[in-house]
């Protein structure tokens, strides 16, 4: 008797304890975000110094490889070279992703700036009036015009 009073109590309980697992269960997915349109504009980030040295390393290993179309072969041996190298070794290409880095902040500066213009310049025209209301405006300066001719 009293295990069948155990099992009606934890049945009873097991029932609260079901729909929390079950929420816990349930997959919530994120409300869909709209995704940010990117400006083709923007300058591309650059190479850190492996991907600087995998330029280079490509057209070599296709020269001596002439029969490989094996992107993953390509990629893996890169991969195994550039771990056998010497910190001086590396030194020219993080030289070179160091300039391009440089060069990538000097044009997003830039870009920035430009950027920032717009939208000032931008917002303050759209302040004055939408484009639906300049069309208004240039549609009504016909109709004077035309009116005009009339008399």
């Amino acid at each position: 008797m009293s295990i069948c009073n155990d099992l009606t109590m934890k049945g009873g309980k097991s029932s609260g304890a079901v729909k929390k697992t079950d929420d816990k269960l349930t997959v919530k997915k994120p409300a869909a975000k709209a995704k940010a349109v990117k400006d083709p504009n923007m300058p591309k980030r650059p190479s850190g110094p492996f991907f600087v040295f995998m330029e280079e390393f490509r057209k070599q290993y296709k020269e001596e490889n002439p029969q490989n179309k094996s992107v993953a072969v390509v990629g893996k041996a890169g991969g195994a070279k550039w771990k056998a190298m010497s910190v001086s070794e590396k030194a020219p290409y993080v030289a070179k992703a160091e300039k391009r880095k440089t060069e990538y902040e000097k044009n997003m500066t830039a870009y920035n700036k430009k950027q920032a213009a717009g939208v000032d310049n931008g917002g303050d025209e759209d302040d004055e009036g939408s484009d639906k209301s300049k069309s208004e405006v240039n549609n009504e300066d016909e109709d004077s015009e035309e009116e005009e001719d009339d008399d």
